[in-house]
Order: C-alpha cells, then sequence, then structure tokens
C-alpha cells in the first residue's frame, strides 16, 4: 500500500461521505452547539469569583444550579443528538460500501477468486466496511467534538489574554514533528499487521473448508503450528502499534505542559503586579488546563484513523480489480444449442504452453459431444471459454451462428445449464436451490417435476417441511448423491439449450450414477450435451468423442470406431478395463 493508495481511499471515503452529507452537516452542528458550552464553565468561574466574592452577589442564588444544569443538559442532548446522527450516517455509508463491494464481487474477473480466498473475500465485503468504519465514525466523533472544543476555548483565552494565548503556539511545532513521526511508523507498522491478519484469515478459511482433509491426514497439530506461527507474528505487529502509539498521549503532554508551565509562570507574574484579577486568572488558568484534553484526544485518533484507512485500502482493492469483460451488445433471445469452435487458442498468464492450440470443433443443435484425455489436455477449458470464463488469445467461437464475444454475458450463459463435480449449493431450502435465479416467481409445480426427473421427489416428500426443507450450507445436510440430483433439477428447471456434465459422475456411486446417466439419455436429441468424464463408461453412447491432447483433438469420432482405429481412445478403454 502506497500513498497513493491512501489518497483514493480518502477520496473514495469522502465521496461516500458526500452521498449523505446532510446527516453529517446535522452531527456536526450538534457538536458545535455542544462545543460552544465549554467555555461557559471557565467564564462562570470568572464570574463568581469577581462578583461574589468581592462586592456581593447581582443575580438571586437560585440562578447559579439552574444554569450550571442548563448549561450541562444542553451539551448533554447536544451530543446525544450529534451521536446518533453521526452513527445513522455511518451505517447509511457502510451499508453503500457494502453494496458497492459486492457489485464490484459478482463483475470481477475470474483471477480474483483464484488470488483471494472466500474469507478474505468475506471479509471485505462484511467485516471490513464495519469495523473501519465504526472506527472512522468514532473517530469523526472525537475529532469534532474536540476541535470545536478546542477552538472555542482558545478563542476564550484570546479574549482574556491573547499575548499569553500567543505563547501556547510556541510548542506546536514541536508537537506536529513528533506526531508526524510516529503517524509514519504506525503506518509501515499498520501496513504489515494488515497482510499478517489477510494471512490468519486464509488459515482459517483453509480449515474451515477443509476439515476433512485435515483430519484424514491428521494434520491438527500441523494447521495448529502454522496457525500459532501466523497468530504470534500478527501479535507482535499489535504490540508495535501500541507501543508507537503509546508514544503519544505521553509526547504530547509533555510538550504541552512545557508550553503550560511557561503560560502559568507568566500569568502569575501578571497577576502579582495587579495586571488581572483573581477571576480573571482563575479562569484563564481553568480554560488553559481544559485544551490539554481535548488536544490529548485529537492526537490519539492517529492509530486507530491508521488502522481504519488501511483496513478499508485493503476493502477498496476490489474496486480495483480486473472485470469480467462484459463488451457484447446483442442479445439471443432463442438458442438451438449449435457451437462452433474456430482455430480457438487459449494461454493463461505465467503457463509455459497454450492451453488451447488451434482448437476447431462443431456441434450441431441436439447432439452429444464428450471430451476425453488426460488432466491438462484443455477440456475444462474448452467449457471455460465457451462461457467466457476465460478469454480467447485468438480464433473465435459461435453460438447458433453468433460470435460470443458479440453478446452480452447475460444473454450467452441463459443457454446453459452446468452440472459439474463440484457441486455449488445455497443455503435455503430445496424449492429456493432448484429456482435460483429465477427471474419469475417460483413454480412449485414445476420444481417438482424437475425433482421427479432428477430421482430426488421421493427424498423431498418425506422430509417435514417438503420442498421448504433447508439443505444447510452448501447443502450439509444432504449426502453427495442428493447434492448432485439436486444441482441437475436446478439445470433442469433453467431449460436451457446447452447442457454441460463436467466430470459430474466422477465421485458418484453407482446408484447415483445411473440418475445422471438417465437424465443424460433423457436429455439426448432436444439438447445440445457436453459431456466431460475421465470414466470413460458414461460416454460411450456420446455422438462424437474428442479425444484430447495438448490443447487440441487428437482423434475423433464414435466409440466403436476410435476402438476399431486402435490408437489414443483405444488404449484409455483398455487402461480403465484394467483398473
Amino acid at each position: 500500500m502506497t500513498d497513493s493508495d491512501f489518497k483514493a481511499t480518502r477520496q473514495r471515503i469522502l465521496t461516500y461521505a458526500k452521498q449523505h452529507w446532510q446527516l453529517f452537516g446535522a452531527a456536526i452542528g450538534m457538536f458545535i452547539i455542544g462545543s460552544a458550552v465549554e467555555p461557559v464553565v471557565p467564564w462562570l468561574f470568572k464570574k463568581l469569583l469577581d462578583s461574589g466574592f468581592q462586592d456581593g452577589l447581582d443575580y438571586p442564588l437560585w440562578m447559579v444550579p439552574v444554569v450550571v444544569i442548563g448549561l450541562f443538559l444542553v451539551r448533554g442532548l447536544a451530543n446525544y443528538a450529534g451521536n446518533f446522527t453521526m452513527n445513522y450516517a455511518t451505517s447509511a455509508v457502510v451499508l453503500s460500501m457494502r453494496q458497492d463491494l459486492m457489485r464490484a464481487l459478482v463483475h470481477a474477473d475470474a483471477s480474483v477468486f483464484t488470488r483471494l480466498s472466500s474469507g478474505q473475500l468475506v471479509a471485505k465485503v462484511v467485516n471490513e466496511p464495519q469495523s473501519a468504519s465504526s472506527i472512522l465514525g468514532s473517530t469523526a466523533i472525537g475529532v469534532i467534538r474536540d476541535f470545536f472544543t478546542l477552538v472555542f476555548l482558545v478563542a476564550y483565552l484570546f479574549y482574556l489574554n491573547w499575548q499569553l494565548t500567543l505563547l501556547a503556539f510556541i510548542s506546536m511545532p514541536l508537537l506536529a514533528i513528533s506526531v508526524r513521526l510516529i503517524r509514519k511508523r504506525l503506518q509501515r507498522i499498520g501496513h504489515a499487521a494488515y497482510h499478517g491478519n489477510q494471512r490468519l484469515v486464509r488459515t482459517v478459511d483453509d480449515n474451515a473448508r477443509a476439515w476433512r482433509v485435515v483430519r484424514t491426514f491428521d494434520a491438527a497439530d500441523f494447521e495448529m503450528r502454522r496457525f500459532d506461527e501466523q497468530a504470534l507474528h500478527q501479535r507482535r505487529m499489535l504490540m508495535k502499534q501500541v507501543s508507537a502509539s503509546s508514544l503519544i498521549t505521553p509526547t504530547t503532554q509533555v510538550i504541552a505542559a512545557i508550553g503550560v508551565s511557561f503560560i502559568l509562570m507568566l500569568a502569575l507574574h501578571q497577576a502579582s503586579q495587579g495586571g488581572a484579577t483573581v477571576g480573571e486568572f482563575v479562569s484563564f488558568l481553568t480554560a488553559l488546563l481544559m485544551t490539554i484534553s481535548p488536544l490529548r484526544h485529537l492526537t490519539d485518533v492517529i492509530q486507530p484513523l491508521n488502522s481504519a484507512m488501511i483496513t478499508l485500502t485493503g476493502a477498496f482493492q476490489l474496486f480495483d480489480a480486473k472485470l469480467e469483460r462484459d463488451d457484447g451488445q446483442r442479445i439471443m433471445q432463442t438458442c438451438q444449442g449449435g457451437i462452433d469452435f474456430k482455430d480457438a487458442w487459449v494461454h493463461y498468464e505465467g503457463a509455459p504452453s497454450p492451453a488451447l492450440q488451434g482448437f476447431n470443433l462443431r456441434i450441431a443443435p441436439g447432439q452429444t459431444i464428450a471430451l476425453v484425455g488426460a488432466s491438462g489436455a484443455g477440456k475444462s477449458t474448452v467449457v471455460n471459454t465457451l462461457l467466457r470464463f476465460s478469454e480467447l488469445s485468438q480464433g473465435r467461437i459461435e453460438l447458433d451462428g453468433t460470435p460470443i464475444t458479440e453478446l452480452k454475458l447475460a444473454s450467452l450463459r441463459q443457454h446453459f445449464a452446468v452440472v459439474s463435480q463440484d457441486i455449488i449449493l445455497f443455503d435455503g431450502t430445496v424449492a429456493e436451490n432448484v429456482a435460483y435465479a429465477s427471474k419469475t416467481p417460483v413454480d412449485r409445480r414445476r420444481v417438482e417435476e424437475c425433482l421427479r426427473a432428477a430421482n430426488l421427489w421421493t427424498f423431498v416428500s418425506e422430509q417435514p417441511s417438503g420442498l421448504d426443507t433447508e439443505i444447510g450450507t452448501n447443502g450439509s445436510k444432504l449426502s453427495g448423491g442428493q447434492r448432485q440430483r439436486l444441482a441437475i433439477a436446478r439445470a433442469l428447471y433453467r431449460d436451457a439449450a446447452v447442457w454441460i456434465f463436467d466430470e459430474a459422475t466422477s465421485a458418484l456411486d453407482s446408484e447415483s450414477e445411473a440418475v445422471i446417466q438417465r437424465s443424460i439419455q433423457s436429455l439426448r436429441g432436444s439438447k445440445t450435451l457436453i459431456l466431460i468424464a475421465h470414466r470413460l463408461s458414461t460416454i460411450r453412447n456420446a455422438d462424437q468423442i474428442c479425444v484430447m491432447s495438448e490443447g487440441r483433438i487428437a482423434e475423433q469420432g464414435p466409440h466403436d470406431a476410435l476402438v476399431e482405429r486402435n490408437g489414443l481412445y483405444a488404449s484409455l478403454v483398455r487402461l480403465q478395463a484394467t483398473t
């Protein structure tokens, strides 16, 4: 994080604040009213000492408690109103930040999700805006209140004795230099602490996601050592922050004491020479001492303010992340499912060789195509480029004769249904997951039909809540086969022209695999099917089987023809037959 990052963060914060300037203005107004009461206290001391103890009272005694209580009541009400309004405005800013960060997340390029863990992304959207904005809000309250208190007290001091008040500013340059040096150190340590916290979040996220793997490998002690190392580093950074920030208060107090001591000495000298009354002296001294507290508070905000800025700078990095390209302008209302890859090349950044090299494949509407080959042959890249999760370096892909780059992403993807090995479900009910993201009200009858087709209706109908049964986080309350079948029902509800089965049966039992095989057979002819599988038994009936190697199609044809050719596909069949 550089100074330019901090500058950009400050600008973004101001942009959000301007959206609610009326609320912030009202809060500042309340704090000004509360701060204006502060100089009245030393003024009362002067009035009491000069009139009450010398020539007798020139006002009734009952006015004293009334005025004092009234002043503190006004200050209390003003500060309460200011606090409430400021926090109301801050919460509105947090809401706007979260909405914009979530909008940036859902439109971010695929590379963002490979660079940042899910835990980090959750923290950037949910936790960091709240914690940082809460700190900034409370800091703003303190700064506004203390700043205007200081302004009114200094104005009163000038009114009493402008010569002595000017002397108070002698120590200000020294104070500014000290605070600046400490702030720079806090900024350096804060960067290290933030990145250390990100690593800690990553470690916890790994263990939350992969708890089965951790326990299977008996890696609890290993993960605890890894966590302890990160947590200890984070603690060291925290203590360095505490050490640096703790220097601010004694430093400002000592420097302020230097100025106050000289002013106090001169004030006593003036009083001894008859240049000031007892009331004026006590009033000046009281107001002067009252300035120390807000001055100290103003310097104490450096550390939390610095931490909040670092946190928000990290969260705002989502705004600067690469966006998914969506420069197409055309909308395809209906789709037959014809796909044509023409000399397609894909070269991932940092990869030694292209993932696709001159890939050519024509799929007729309603045709069933299978992609097989070793890991890294380019099968998943074919799917990713078709859905535009990855961009072509060269060549083109057409859907029903239209280049997919000319289509809006939403228009392109609405014609695809994907069932993969890595099933992603959402925390909610069975019906909500089947009709996920439907732009029309949920058709419960259609949901039931899709569940029946996916052979999951018997299970759902036996549940007390039926379609409204909660499935848990990512379907944690379901078995692996049930999760896969629910994903098929979701795809059926979408009723897309092109279906992609990406290793959909690789981790399933025989019964669940048979369900998916029946689903594939029921769709043949009416939908364009793209099957990616390592199990060759699942793709024997495909119209065309494409054997991929090094980003190209090495062999292509029906199962029997490829076996007779006795080439790469035949060797894969023999290999699986012996294992």
